[in-house]
């Protein structure tokens, strides 16, 4: 037999092993592909005015190089080891080295290239749906094309080829450090299978457990208004990462096998097939694989709360706009305001407008906040505020010793707690005024000109609020003292009249005096959207890696174990009673780094959602949703694999 023929015949009795693995690697490329192909689509040229794409996407595709490097690398490795026996055979019918990295680089070659020329050929077909993707997410109008790029081809050909090199090298590295008796005994000491669990292994899994829920719990305080200084902030949270990704390998080294052990203990060691099957393999398998868990787990943790805080800027888009520009069109420049108005007539288009008179003090807010200011740099006795007479508001009532607040923002209040009552001071020209802080209402009702994004607005009596106006001291006043707001009578008209708006230049003012709602909201989902985008597919290629990963370990598992349930098979157990027992397995295996990774992005997006959105319950639940869907496939592929090998076990 030829060279060239025992390649052929390994590359068609190995190719089964490797359908996942080509699926990954073909998935990999055309999704690399197919995001470079998008910084030369003529559409992004339309596109750049809207979203500021480009770079982005570059940062992406070298992200996206990075995790099919490791991936491709981790999984070459396992393969591998796999094959250590037939490398071994080779060397005693007398192959020298060379010719078995020949014999492995040629069948990798052909493996590699095909799915490279496959990957590269589905990265075409569905760059078009791609770009429409993206283009439908941020809200751009672009018409976009099938394209193909030769700068998109020849870039994945040479990245791909120097992954390919890269394998081979450490391919040659192993072939060449092993002995034949060596590599007769890789596959059996590949991985760790201790019986016992030690006194230190007890204390780790303690210790897991309890850095983790330290974690947890420093993470809820972390924006509460007990810390109050930058350098505090920073600390906690170098600490929390630390903790929670140090507590992580803990967990999987000695929690899981602690925590089962315990189970098995008040068993008192009857355990029927299922809880052998799945408990006692677990229990000593996890912790060999405790690095390789904890890095799946950790990025699995970014991956999600990336995406659920993308998402919930994304999903919050309109709630934001409202409470900052509070009607269709806000205005604090009067000249610019008439200048829309005339234009709106002309149009026939109907509107509604709301004037408030706005002053700006200095407040003596300290008494009724419950933080020191420092962590936002704020001076609390004073406090820069907007002051508006309850004419202004319907429905609004108070006398001129009190005082009302309304409309402050999630974030801030996260910093800086108002209490429900209590003493505070104005400052004016003339000196100070003392009034009672009756409470803060949740209602919006001029733009973020005034309230610096989210700052409470004071109500005040109509009698105060003519002294102010009198008494106003100059230094603190902002360029404009009114809020103009104008609301369309028509919904349908909204978008004609904000492109008017915008055919004005409202929209390029700097000074944030004159707001669309509608383009607020629009910006906002292009910009977001464009990071749901890149963040969606990035989290999509690493849940595909790191499954597939777990997948082949599984795969590994059971050909290690394929004696076992042979006799289990021989002393009468059926092929449902080890199913049942393996499924248990799979739910422990996939589902234990699932839902460990879900948790950590769970507290990690808790601790700050309200920097991105309004909205944190259902953007977050359906994210995880999601991923939890596509992460159940691969524990589905894997059972499935382990029923073949139990099936074949007699």
């Amino acid at each position: 037999m030829t060279i060239n023929q025992l390649i052929l015949r390994s590359f068609k009795k190995n190719i089964k092993n490797y359908y996942l693995y080509v699926f990954a690697l073909i998935f990999s490329v055309s999704l690399y592909f197919a995001f470079v192909t998008l910084q030369y689509d003529p559409a992004m040229d339309e596109a750049k005015g809207s979203i500021k794409g480009g770079a982005s996407i570059r940062a992406a595709s070298v992200l996206l190089v990075g995790i099919v490097t490791v991936f491709l690398v981790y999984a070459n490795m396992i393969f591998i080891k796999r094959r250590s026996k037939e490398i071994g055979l080779f060397h005693l019918i007398g192959m020298t080295k060379r010719k078995i990295f020949r014999i492995l680089g040629m069948e990798n070659a052909l493996l590699y290239f095909l799915s490279l020329g496959i990957g590269i050929f589905l990265g075409f077909s569905i760059s078009k749906l791609i770009m429409m993707i993206l283009l439908k997410i941020t809200g751009v109008n672009a018409v976009t094309t099938l394209h193909f790029s030769s700068q998109a081809f020849l870039q994945t050909l040479i990245v791909f080829t120097l992954i390919f090199l890269l394998i081979l090298g450490m391919n040659a590295l192993f072939i060449r450090k092993q002995t034949i008796l060596s590599l007769f005994r890789v596959t059996s000491s590949a991985e760790a299978k201790v019986q016992k669990i030690s006194v230190w292994e007890i204390l780790m899994g303690i210790a897991g457990i309890v850095l983790i829920a330290f974690g947890y719990f420093v993470s809820t305080k972390l924006f509460s208004g007990d810390i109050t200084e930058m350098t505090e902030l920073f600390i906690t949270m170098v600490v929390i990462l630390a903790s929670v990704i140090i507590g992580t390998y803990f967990f999987y080294k000695g929690s899981v096998s602690f925590i089962f052990n315990v189970i098995r203990k008040k068993k008192d060691g009857y355990l029927n097939i299922r809880e052998v099957l799945s408990l006692s393999s677990i229990m000593f398998r996890m912790k060999s694989n405790s690095l390789l868990l904890t890095i799946v787990t950790t990025v699995s943790a970014l991956a999600i709360g990336l995406l659920s805080l993308s998402y919930i800027s994304y999903y919050s888009a309109e709630k934001t706009a409202e409470d900052n520009v509070i009607k269709d069109f806000s205005f604090a420049n009067k000249e610019d305001a008439q200048t829309f108005k005339n234009a709106l007539k002309s149009e026939n288009l109907s509107f509604e407008e709301t004037v408030i008179d706005v002053v700006m003090v200095q407040a003596n807010l300290k008494p009724i906040i419950q933080s020191d200011g420092e962590l936002m740099d704020v001076d609390l006795t004073r406090m820069m505020m907007p002051v508006v007479s309850e004419k202004s508001v319907p429905g609004i009532n108070v006398s001129p010793t009190e005082t009302l607040f309304t409309g402050y923002s999630d974030m801030l209040s996260k910093f800086m707690s108002l209490e429900d009552t209590g003493n505070i001071e104005f400052h004016s020209k003339s000196g100070s005024i003392p009034l009672d802080y009756m409470g803060l209402k949740d209602e919006f009702i001029v733009s973020w000109y005034f309230t610096n994004g989210g700052q409470p607005v004071a109500i005040v009596d109509d009698t105060l609020f003519s002294k102010l106006q009198q008494d106003f001291d100059p230094e603190v006043q902002r360029e404009s003292s009114v809020f103009i707001g104008i609301d369309m009578k028509n919904e349908e008209m909204i978008q004609q009249a904000n492109d008017l708006y915008n055919q004005l230049g409202f929209h390029e003012d700097d000074h944030y005096m004159n707001d669309s709602q509608l383009q607020m909201s629009t910006e906002q989902k292009q910009l977001m959207g464009l990071m749901m985008f890149i963040v969606g597919f990035l989290g999509l290629t690493f849940l595909i890696t790191s499954g597939c990963i777990l997948y082949f370990k599984q795969m590994d598992e059971s050909e290690d174990e394929k004696s076992n349930y042979t006799i289990l098979r021989k002393l009468g157990f059926t092929q449902g009673d080890l199913t049942r027992g393996i499924g248990w397995k799979q739910v422990f295996n996939f589902g234990i780094p699932l839902i460990i990774g879900l948790s950590h992005s769970y507290f990690a997006v808790q601790s700050g959602w309200f920097f991105f959105g309004a909205e944190l319950w259902t953007p977050m639940a359906l994210v995880m949703l999601l991923y939890t869907a596509l992460y159940s496939i691969f524990g589905f592929l894997s059972l499935l694999n382990y029923k073949k090998v139990i099936r074949n076990a007699l």
